[in-house]
């Protein structure tokens, strides 16, 4: 056995008993004796380690993480042994890694939990680039104010209408276009065609005339069929048109809208004789005008109870057009003038019409034709139309009600007749007399005598006297 060779110290060692050897052969000395021989110094860090600019590395808190397998536990409990160091279990590696892959599970009770927003990041959401304009609400009054004036005027009603009156209050001898010519530029064709007309509502058809004659001089307002038929209907209303010898020419030549501007303005004129010459001229020649101008032809035909038989040809072309266009107004004219004439086949089949063409029947064509079907005497197919009218929810008026209880008590249908007249109170009307004789003669006919008593002595407070035949019925049946 080899012996390890031992080290000794050159110089002599007063003090053997402070001397320790080891097995190894290897003498120190001993800490008392090297603190007194050697004086303790301070540790100070260096400069570039005092003041550090960023923290420290911090620890890592990602430890590898590794699924535990049955084939290797036995392994693990080995190294769990050896090393000292704990094994991640299966449920807290998922946990764990859930941190790190996406939202943590949450609980089943805590599924519809509302988070709410974050809050917007202005330097994120800001566009990038140069600010856009501000788009201003601009009004309808600051749009029309910036227009040119000539856009601003030449079709103002309240423009015209006050350059009408202008040119009324000149005097007599002085010529209209001291008015005219200071607006000429801002003017365009078909302007004065409202100025033309108002001065025929004012009554002076001459001025209207020079208006005219100062357009034709215009090359930019002239020609213009809309003036020239609005100064054609304001001679032709004023009868200061004189009628052209040569009709046939004048048909050929005219243009639709002037021809009919002539036929209005006999019409509103009341000449009715030339109105219809001209509408049979345009007849044999072929020339097609507007249904609405024969409707208003037969409407003023139809006031005049010697004059109705003249509608009737007007009837047939109206009849005849395949691509009837009239307006409810003027249909329902048409109806009244056939209701007055008989022509009960007519009132029916221009009620089909109407609401074939998709328009709904106003309250004045419900009533137009449940007058019809009732002086026909077809009171039933009239209650037809009464139930169409309640079903639309419009409005009923005085003529309305009047109708509609003497088409009740026609049927004897007292509980309507009594649900009716006192709605006809209820909307503010005032029964007139035929009214509450329609209603005192179903209640006595009836039998129910107090009622019209009680409806008797509110028309005499009203002021209505009853006749005497009525009168006597009460008395008789008291």
């Amino acid at each position: 056995m080899k012996t390890l060779p031992t080290y000794q110290f050159p110089h002599p060692i007063p003090n053997c008993s402070n001397i320790s050897r080891f097995s190894q052969g290897i003498a120190f000395a001993s800490r008392s004796e090297s603190a007194k021989r050697r004086p303790h110094r301070k540790l100070h860090l260096p400069k570039n380690l005092q003041n550090r600019r960023r923290t420290g590395i911090p620890p890592d808190f990602h430890p590898v993480l590794y699924r535990v397998d049955q084939s290797d536990e036995e392994e693990n409990d080995v190294s769990e042994i050896d090393n000292g160091s704990e094994v991640w279990e299966s449920d807290e590696i998922e946990a764990i890694s859930s941190l790190f892959q996406g939202r943590v599970p949450q609980k089943p009770g805590e599924l519809g939990r509302e988070r709410p927003l974050p809050l917007p990041l202005p330097h994120k959401i800001r566009p990038l680039g140069f600010p856009a304009t501000k788009n201003l609400p601009r009004t309808h009054h600051a749009r029309s104010w910036r227009r040119p004036l000539s856009d601003q005027v030449y079709k103002n009603p309240s423009f015209l209408i006050k350059l009408a009156k202008d040119i009324r209050a000149l005097h007599p001898q002085e010529d209209v276009s001291i008015v005219l010519n200071q607006w000429a530029r801002f003017l365009r064709k078909g302007s004065l065609s409202i100025a033309i007309r108002e001065l025929g509502h004012m009554g002076v058809p001459e001025r209207a005339l020079h208006v005219f004659c100062w357009v034709q001089k215009q090359p930019h307002l002239f020609p213009d069929d809309r003036i020239l038929a609005a100064t054609v209907e304001v001679l032709a209303r004023s009868n200061e048109l004189k009628m052209p010898f040569d009709m046939e020419k004048f048909i050929s030549l005219a243009s639709q809208s002037v021809y009919e501007a002539m036929v209005k303005g006999y019409i509103k004129g009341g000449n009715l004789g030339l109105a219809r010459k001209l509408l049979s001229a345009a007849m044999e020649g072929k020339k097609v005008l507007d249904p609405g101008v024969y409707a208003k032809l037969i409407l003023e035909l139809g006031k005049n109870p010697d004059k109705r038989f003249l509608a009737l040809p007007l009837l047939e072309e109206l009849a005849r057009r395949d691509d009837l266009k009239l307006k409810q107004q003027d249909c329902t004219a048409v109806m009244k003038v056939c209701i007055h004439l008989g022509r009960f086949d007519i009132v029916e089949a221009l009620y089909s019409w109407l609401k074939a063409s998709g328009t709904v029947p106003t309250v004045v064509t419900y009533t137009t034709m449940i007058n019809s079907r009732c002086l026909e005497g077809n009171y039933r197919e009239a209650m037809a139309v009464v139930w169409e009218m309640e079903m639309s929810n419009c409005a009923i008026d005085f003529p309305a009600y009047r109708v509609l209880i003497k088409l009740f008590v026609a049927l004897q249908d007292v509980g309507r007749v009594s649900r009716y007249f006192v709605k006809l109170k209820e909307d503010g009307f005032v029964p007139t007399y035929d009214i509450y004789s329609e209603v005192i003669g179903i209640y006595v006919a009836t039998g129910r005598i107090g009622k019209g008593k009680e409806i008797w002595r509110e028309a005499e407070m009203a002021g209505f006297r009853l006749d005497e035949r009525m009168s006597m019925e009460i008395i008789s049946e008291c």
